[in-house]
């Protein structure tokens, strides 16, 4: 099979019916469209949204709440996960590079590190946003907290 073999299935491809042709055709006359009424001139386009006079779906549904532009999204990463990370690779320093080096962190989030799990050794832990619980886990087990 090759690009100039291809062809459709039988019967996939249908013609467009032609309207307005006189009355042999059958769709003469008013060309399907019935008599008079907008619908039946050209140019007339419907509304988005409009159904037929009926309150429209946009109108019916409640709106509520707003998008805060300002809103700041953070990847949180536990004190396990770092814990984890800093064994598996003996660093004495974690930074937001090395978490997207491991897969923890997407490639533009900003970090925030939560107290979930326990810090046995001491880390030096760079990230954007740190917990209290966090922070204080972190510099008593000896390590320091830095922020981006």
């Amino acid at each position: 099979m090759e690009l100039h073999n291809l062809k459709p299935a039988p019967g996939s491809n249908k013609s467009n019916k032609r309207v307005g042709r006189g009355p042999g055709a059958g769709t003469g006359g008013t060309s399907t469209r019935g008599h008079k009424g907008a619908k039946s001139r050209s140019g007339y386009s419907r509304k988005i949204g409009f159904e037929g006079g009926q309150m429209p779906l946009q109108r019916r549904v409640p709106k509520f709440g707003f998008n805060n532009i300002n809103r700041k999204e953070y990847k949180a990463i536990n004190l396990d996960a770092i814990e984890a990370l800093a064994e598996a690779r003996n660093l004495e320093k974690i930074t937001i590079d090395d978490m997207r080096a491991a897969g923890l962190v997407p490639k533009k989030c900003l970090v925030k590190v939560l107290a979930n799990g326990a810090v046995t050794r001491a880390i030096q832990v760079e990230a954007d946003a740190f917990s209290k619980k966090a922070e204080e886990a972190i510099t008593a087990a000896g390590g320091s907290v830095s922020k981006k």
